[in-house]
């Protein structure tokens, strides 16, 4: 039977520190796959966590390999979540429309592989005509139906969204890219002025149909930094993480004073890009 489900495949990628992941990222996830698919016009085939490398320089920023084996356990029980490493891997700090880029071009390879080998099986209906034909006459092939590429969109919270004013941070033209090439999925919390940064942002008006912003009813106020910041008091973070994130922590000892203070005084990783660049006229 031909697939009638012509619903928009999407991806959602979402680039971050991670440190930790915590049951709150888990939830943007699963909160932004709810609101897509209630609009009847996609159908979120997957989500890839992306853990920033650690060349970004962030303040109390640990390991890469610790961040990206946490996510991995904190995921290992989903069936459309997984982690990638290409950005985490990257010997120096990779812009977020870098990254998108690359799982961009990784899926139209991905595509082309598949569509290629679809194009060498021939349609069933068309061999069953061509037995009932005894194999006489010339039987016309039927290619397969090719789908479209899925929708790779950025899902975040409202604070990235925010961060696009923050000067230096951002450059204008990867702004450009991300919300009309892919498009943004953000999560906002109950009170948020999400929908008013929008209109007092040129670009970001012009392709707000590209940014979908999903309320949060359900509020939960988990954060990396308040979960690092209890475990420097000692404090319990249980059921703020996923057990098997909670037991790394405990086994590696990874958050304390010191870790904290790593990267202190040091320059984020955009920030001094942006000063080494020269001044456009």
């Amino acid at each position: 039977m031909e697939d009638s489900d012509h619903r928009t495949e999407v991806i959602l990628l979402a680039c971050g520190s991670f440190n930790p992941i915590t049951n709150m990222h888990l939830r943007l996830f699963e909160l932004a796959r709810d609101h897509l698919q209630e609009t009847g016009k996609y159908k979120v085939v997957k989500g890839i966590i992306s853990p920033v490398g650690d060349a970004y320089l962030k303040k109390g920023l640990i390991s890469a390999s610790h961040r990206l084996t946490m996510a991995r356990l904190a995921t290992e029980n989903s069936d459309w979540l997984e982690v990638d490493d290409w950005e985490s891997s990257q010997k120096e700090w990779q812009e977020t429309i870098k990254v998108l880029r690359y799982h961009h071009q990784k899926l139209k390879h991905s595509y082309s592989a598949n569509s290629m080998e679809d194009a060498h099986l021939p349609n069933r209906t068309s061999r069953k005509r061509k037995r009932a034909a005894g194999s006489q006459l010339p039987v016309r092939m039927n290619p397969p139906k090719r789908k479209c590429l899925p929708q790779l969109k950025i899902l975040c919270g409202t604070d990235l969204l925010e961060s696009f004013a923050v000067p230096s941070l951002w450059k204008p033209e990867d702004i450009q890219e991300i919300v009309s090439k892919h498009g943004m999925v953000c999560v906002t919390r109950l009170g948020n002025h999400a929908q008013k940064f929008i209109y007092e942002s040129d670009t970001l008006w012009k392709h707000k149909e590209n940014i979908d912003l999903v309320e949060e009813w359900i509020t939960n106020d988990i954060s990396a930094t308040k979960i690092r910041r209890a475990l420097r008091r000692g404090q319990s973070i249980r059921y703020l993480v996923p057990d098997s994130v909670l037991s790394y922590i405990k086994q590696h000892n990874l958050y304390t004073v010191e870790t904290e203070d790593q990267n202190a005084g040091i320059v984020l990783a955009p920030l001094q890009r942006s000063a080494q660049e020269p001044t456009k006229n």
